[in-house]
This record gives structure tokens, sequence and C-alpha cells, in this order.
């Protein structure tokens, strides 16, 4: 038996299998592909963390594309009870074609992988989130044609989303830089990947030196899931991505957030409704990189 396709993150993809993910999208973005490449194929979506976009856009990916869909919640399964993530690995191996998680721990979603015997998906860890990645490099490339040699600069917490964009500007051969407070960094390991695998990825302290002449800006909730406020805020206001920050940008630079966002946290209302930011093609790209994931899953 053949090992299954998961995805997991993007380092562990080369760049050729991304590139064949994301032109996925551009065969059915424009209107509905009459073919249902995944009909009579099954996705479980397993939710140990809230979600709005994960969720939509997954089910109807997967509908869309002529599959059926199952979603389990934290009360919805025996895992709320204390059945290891082995035994429910096991047992969905035998029901459904692919399993998409979201967890508050990355180690579940790698035990998940290693006991699954049809592909795992990470909707989201504490340590990635590499769908969200698929969707922005999407949105970039439609607004500024291709990421290659493009700056892009990152300004908040060094989370999640943070580090698959360390992974991305690897794969994809853009310049990333990240601009967070000394104690909110992302893990030097991941730093030090980069670095190795020659990529152009930078780390500040300095907000205002990651924007100057870049791109694209990005920025996220300066509170993730499962983490304490504690002193976030003072630390994360002079990260704040408002109309001065963005001012030393190119002209024509756009702006990303995943969502959902705190305004007048890490992003102000001018700039989040402004004529630079994209974030509602971004949401919508969810749906059609989604599509691409589960395609290439399941080699459809």
């Amino acid at each position: 038996m053949n090992a299954p396709r998961h995805f997991l993150d993007l380092d562990a993809v080369d760049v050729e299998t991304l590139r064949g993910i994301l032109g996925r999208p551009a065969e059915t973005k424009n209107g509905r592909s009459a073919e249902k490449p995944l009909a009579g194929r099954t996705l479980a979506m397993i939710f140990e963390q809230p979600s709005t976009r994960t969720r939509v856009s997954f089910e109807l990916a997967m509908t869309q594309l002529g599959g059926h869909v199952v979603t389990l919640n934290p009360d919805d399964s025996q895992l709320g009870r204390g059945e290891t993530i082995a035994d429910t690995a096991r047992v969905l191996s035998r029901y459904v074609d692919v399993i998409m998680l979201r967890a508050s721990s990355h180690d579940t979603l790698l035990e998940l992988a290693e006991h699954a015997e049809v592909p795992v998906i990470n909707g989201l860890t504490d340590h990635s989130h590499p769908c969200q990645l698929m969707a922005d490099i999407l949105t970039v490339e439609e607004h500024r044609g291709p990421i290659e040699k493009q700056i892009v600069a990152w300004s908040g917490d060094g989370n999640n989303v943070a580090v698959s964009w360390v992974h991305a500007a690897v794969r994809f051969g853009f310049e990333l830089r990240l601009a967070c407070p000394a104690a909110l960094s992302p893990n030097s390991d991941v730093i030090a990947w980069a670095a190795e695998a020659g990529g152009a990825v930078s780390l500040t302290e300095d907000p205002m030196e990651a924007v100057a002449g870049a791109d694209c800006v990005v920025t996220d909730t300066w509170v993730s899931m499962g983490d304490e406020p504690g002193d976030r805020h003072r630390m994360m206001a002079p990260y704040r991505v408002d109309e001065a920050l963005m001012s030393v940008a190119k002209p024509d630079a756009i702006f990303l957030h995943c969502l959902p966002a705190h305004r007048g946290d890490e992003v102000t209302e001018p700039v989040i409704d402004g004529p630079r930011s994209v974030v509602w093609d971004e949401a919508e790209n969810r749906l059609h990189a989604q599509k691409g994931v589960l395609l290439y899953c399941l080699n459809a």
C-alpha cells in the first residue's frame, strides 16, 4: 500500500508540488467545473479549535468537487472522552478518504498522520497554518504577479502563521522581513532552517525597517487561540499596521490578514477597509486553495 499524501507543512513539500497545487484553482475559480473529481469520496473534519473560514472553505471545496463531508467537534467524538489519537486515526481510515484536523497541538497532527492510512491535512496547529499560506500566495500573485523575489513584511506576533510565511519564503523564493517583539519572535529553529535552506528571511524588532519598500504587508491577531493576553497589548502596540506604517511600503503594496481581525489592535480600520487591503479576496481564496490541496492529497 502506498503511503498517504499528507499535507502537514510547506517545508515538507517541494516547490514543484506546491506550484501544482496552486495551479488547480486556476482551472475552477472563474466558474464551477461540471466535473466532480471527488465524487464518492468523504472528508472528515476534526475541530479542536473553533473556525469560520477553515470550516466553510473546506466543506464547500469538498462538496463542489463532488465529495461528502463529516464534521467532528470536540463533543462529537470519543477523542474528547479519552480515545487515543492513534486509535481515532485507525478507525477513521476505515471510513473516510481524507482527514482535515484543526488542532491545539502540532504533536496531535503528527500522531494522527503517523497512524492514519489516508491523507491528513493540517487545518491549523499551534505551530503552523500551511493552508492559509496557499491562499495567501494565490492572493498575492493575483494582485501583484509572481511572488518570487518580491518583498513581504510581517508586523506582529511570530505565531503559527508567521512560521508558515517563513516556510513559504524558502519554497517560493521571496524575501520575508519579520518584525516581532523579541519575546514573541518565531521559534529560532524555524529561522535557522530558513537560513540553512538559503532563504531570504530576516528578523527585526523595528516594523518600519521591515515594511520599508515592501510589496506586501501582513499581520495577524495579537492573541492567538490558546494564548494568554498577559502583557501582549503593550508589547504589540508598536507593531499595529496603520496608515503611517503602510506609507513606507511601496505605493502599490497590498495588505493581508488571515482574519478574524481585531480592528484597532493589530490593524486600523482605514487600512483593513482601504484600497490596498485584499483581505476579502484572501478569505475567498481559502476555498480555491483548499480545492487544490484536496485534489493533491487524493491524487485526483
